[in-house]
């Protein structure tokens, strides 16, 4: 009978837990549709407003077009976030807009690489040509945001906050210790001396080519750092250098005395300075609308042309298949292009990479859907933060490639890695295999004991294969020898300045550049932007992700910054087949 209770009391527990999850989703679900209902884009900006700026949230190419993915899961919060195109779309709006006066920048949290955000900092720049003010306040400026404050008429800092201006640097992390530990040995077979991408599993700290090359690439990167705000801020690259050399900002005064802000202030008084540039009365409040809600009103195309220009976006980790809109999938994005190739109204194709690589497999099947439209119209290629591998591979075959001076590129090499972990489970978990075989290969790339030297054989000739055709396609795209592409490949990682001198890619600028060259290319005055591939169904997206968005909520709870290293970890441990990607994860700071 107590048994017979217990199993009562557990099914009674279990039917309120689930009927207490389903009655969360619903609400949830309710919430989200009220709240999209009632963002329809109509939103009425008065006269003498400013438009607020917040950007503390990581900024991807296209803005989720998934509705639950501005709710955190425990809290319910909702908070909207915009994509870099959507970003750009509303400044380029604020700056012909008669009732927008100016821009408020808080630049507390700036969550995006360089290159994000030297677009936006153009953008910013282009916005100030109208004569309208941009302001930036901060109690903390990080190197990033203060690059993107650098824009700005105005910068001010809170009396008690602090700038970190100490110089550029890069870490990666290492993983050969912990494989140490378990008993498992990362069987490397690749091609190029810089290829690094294997080195966090079979060293403990950077090799002197490696070294070499990060050295080269965040130096082009912090010259031009230093060059925009010398620009700026009207202060010598050589005493921006020696300011942050020595680190000479230790108190909110070193930034006033070496005029790497105008003032030190206190929000209100911050807010005054906004009420006196739009003639608001200091008892009033500041008429302000935020980017996120302005944005809602979209950038007018006012186009009556048929002709068009397809911009496909090829974001993240490349994949074979499906993938999706954080995540290169080979299909959707072969798919995206040839659509755009057999739609007579698409005059031309930018095609915006952001990506470190991945599969050369799935790589050279987007290749060839670059190169078949190629043939029949105009193809230039954006590159945003990353545009590295196999990010290149896809890239090479554009009649022409745009990159930001802080683009990371180039890493033209393969490797692949397979995993020896005989000692972790004979030694680790007592677990000992054995079985037959019909041929003497049958069992190749089987982790559960080392590579012979025949199979170690077989797997390099692959690799050295795959290097071959990569630079053939690249020297082809790039019409120069191959000897040259592989001078400049064995896996080297280079900045977009370093691409431009060295012929990787043909010009600096943004996707504005990029399309104004394809419009050019196809002899169109008047056109309209299309954009692809169609984004994932926000509803499919949240049922389909909903397990994972519990997952990374509780894991971000318990590891809390160190999550990034749990997810490097996590993408380095499912690395399989041949790779064209980029050395590792690079933090830049």
């Amino acid at each position: 009978m107590k048994e017979f209770f217990k199993f009562v009391f557990a099914s009674m527990v279990g039917m309120i837990l689930s009927f207490l999850a389903i009655f969360i989703l619903f609400i949830l679900f309710i919430s989200v549709i009220v709240a999209s209902a009632g963002s329809d884009g109509n939103v009425e900006v008065s006269a003498n407003s400013v438009m607020h700026m917040s950007l503390d949230y990581p900024i991807t190419e296209r803005a989720d077009k998934n509705p639950f993915s501005e709710f955190s899961f425990m809290g319910f919060e909702s908070k909207k976030t915009l994509g870099l195109k959507e970003i750009l779309s509303g400044i380029r709006a604020a700056k012909t807009d008669q009732n927008i006066k100016g821009i408020y920048l808080d630049a507390s949290s700036v969550s995006a690489g360089f290159a994000t955000i030297e677009e936006i900092r153009n953008a910013l720049l282009d916005f100030r040509k109208s004569g309208k003010f941009v302001i930036a306040y901060s109690e903390v400026y990080s190197q990033g945001a203060y690059y993107l404050a650098s824009a700005a008429d105005k910068i001010y800092l809170n009396p008690e906050g602090m700038v970190d201006f100490r110089g550029l640097s890069a870490e990666s992390m290492f993983f050969k210790g912990s494989l140490d530990k378990l008993g498992i040995e990362a069987q490397i077979i690749k091609v190029g001396t810089y290829k690094s991408a294997v080195e966090p599993f079979i060293l403990e700290k950077m090799s002197e080519p490696n070294r070499r090359q990060v050295t080269s690439f965040l130096g082009s990167m912090y010259d031009h750092f230093l060059s925009k705000i010398s620009e700026s801020r009207k202060i010598s690259k050589a005493t921006l250098f020696s300011i942050a050399d020595s680190a000479k900002v230790r108190d909110p005064k070193d930034a006033v005395l070496f005029k790497m802000i105008d003032g030190l202030l206190y929000k209100d008084q911050v807010l005054d300075e906004l009420k006196s540039r739009t003639g608001i009365n200091k008892k009033k409040e500041v008429k302000s609308v935020s980017i996120e809600e302005y944005a809602a009103k979209g950038d007018k195309d006012n186009s009556t042309s048929s002709n068009r220009i397809a911009v496909i976006y090829a974001n993240g980790e490349i994949i074979s298949g499906e993938g999706n809109d954080n995540t290169m999938g080979s299909e959707r994005i072969s798919r995206a292009i040839r659509k755009a190739r057999t739609d007579d109204k698409i005059k031309a194709v930018v095609i915006r990479v952001n990506s470190p690589g991945g599969s050369a497999l799935a790589s050279d099947v987007m290749w060839r859907e670059v190169v078949l439209t190629k043939k029949i119209k105009p193809v230039i290629v954006s590159m945003g933060d990353v545009a590295a591998s196999g990010g290149y591979y896809i890239a090479c075959a554009a009649d022409s490639i745009f990159a930001q001076p802080n683009t990371i590129t180039g890493s033209i090499g393969v490797f692949g890695i397979i995993p020896n972990m005989q000692k972790f489970f004979n030694d680790k978990l007592g677990i000992t295999f054995d079985g037959v075989k019909t041929g003497k290969y049958a069992d190749l790339g089987d982790v559960s004991r080392p590579l012979t030297e025949d199979e170690r054989l077989i797997f390099q000739h692959e690799v050295n294969k795959t290097y071959n055709t990569f630079t053939k396609k690249v020297a082809d795209g790039r019409k120069k020898s191959q000897a040259y592409i592989d001078s400049i490949g064995q896996g080297r990682v280079w900045s977009g300045t370093e691409a431009l001198n060295n012929g990787l890619v043909d010009r600096l600028g943004d996707i504005d550049d990029a399309i104004a060259s394809a419009a050019k290319k196809a002899k169109l005055s008047d056109y309209k932007i299309v954009s692809y591939p169609t984004q994932v169904d926000p509803f499919k997206s949240f049922f389909d992700s909903s397990a994972d968005k519990v997952r990374i909520y509780f894991a971000k709870k318990e590891l809390g910054d160190n999550f990034t290293y749990y997810e490097q970890l996590k993408s380095a441990l499912s690395v399989s087949g041949i790779q064209t990607r980029i050395p590792y994860n690079i933090t830049i700071r």
